[in-house]
């Protein structure tokens, strides 16, 4: 059967939107995005604080539908350690994503590092952590109960396997 006017128009779409797909998109300011680029970082970090440097970072989930979902997001280090963390988390896409496949890309400056995300669930943990992101970008200090929700999660290697 030959080709018609209607399947090509069809499979011009499906092949845009494969590529379109297949693009890497990073998300800027409030812009989600798709996979993100850059040298893949492949030694374990000990100390974080270098992240001090960055008042946003780029993260990168996985979703039930195979493309990619990335947002900035917040962090902060402290004890060596690195946290992420999301203001008013129940409408976001990317928390959801962690909560159902907690390996994630961040994007640190120019470099990709592969890892895992475990919820932070110590109240002296979240307190520690809120007290570094308060001193990062300023945040009041206010007490847990007066502030709008947070979620946060350490940052930690993927499990090799």
């Amino acid at each position: 059967m030959p080709f018609t006017h209607r399947s090509r128009a069809h499979r011009l779409l499906l092949l845009s939107t494969l590529v379109w797909a297949s693009a890497c998109v990073e998300p800027a300011d409030r812009r989600p995005g798709t996979w993100l680029s850059g040298e893949i970082a492949t030694e374990a970090v000990g100390d974080w604080s270098f992240t001090d440097a960055h008042r946003e970072i780029l993260i990168e989930t996985r979703t039930l539908y195979w493309i990619p979902h990335s947002v900035t997001i917040v962090c902060a280090a402290t004890d060596g350690k690195l946290y992420v963390g999301a203001r008013n988390p129940d409408g976001k896409r990317w928390v959801a994503n962690v909560d159902r496949d907690p390996e994630v890309r961040l994007k640190i400056g120019d470099r990709v590092y592969e890892l895992r995300l475990v919820p932070v669930e110590s109240a002296d943990v979240r307190e520690a952590v809120f007290s570094a992101y308060s001193a990062k970008y300023g945040w009041s200090a206010s007490a847990p109960e007066e502030r709008p929700p947070f979620r946060s999660w350490e940052v930690v290697e993927r499990e090799a396997g």
